[in-house]
């Protein structure tokens, strides 16, 4: 799982997801790429389904490029306690994703096999998600 090493303040506040990304909303490294269409957090554990759902589908053929990292924390107060009593402990880090971030790219590969991999993978997000390409399509 992603995490990550050390942190200077282990508890954050939730913040607001105004606006759309203006950062790593352009395909860098690879050829096809998951564009979120709305706003969420994205839990480490959805990272690594989505990966895993990518390199298995692709048969490790390629590359894979995971271009969001969770560096926010959220809280957890235990069931059935009561109000008050401070902030709960860290439970699961997430990324913050915007509309219009590019999650997952993939590189090497063709169209038909990129686009099923990155659908495939789309299931295990939770955000509305569509699959973009560098190639310019003619109609």
């Amino acid at each position: 799982m992603l995490s990550p090493k050390k942190v200077k303040w282990r508890k954050q506040q939730k913040g607001r997801m105004r606006g759309v990304a203006l950062r790593g909303n352009t395909l860098t490294f690879g050829e096809f790429g998951i564009q979120a269409s709305t706003p969420g957090f994205i839990t480490n554990r959805q990272i690594e389904a989505a990966r895993v759902a990518i390199s298995r589908h692709t048969k490790k053929g390629g590359e894979v490029y995971i271009k969001i990292f969770p560096h926010k924390s959220l809280t957890r107060k235990p069931a059935e306690v009561r109000m008050g009593s401070g902030k709960g402990s860290p439970e699961l880090w997430v990324a913050v994703v915007k509309p219009g971030r590019i999650m997952f790219e993939v590189k090497g590969l063709d169209k038909a096999t990129a686009h099923e991999a990155l659908r495939v993978a789309s299931y295990k997000l939770p955000v509305k998600t569509k699959i973009i390409s560098k190639f310019v399509e003619s109609k």
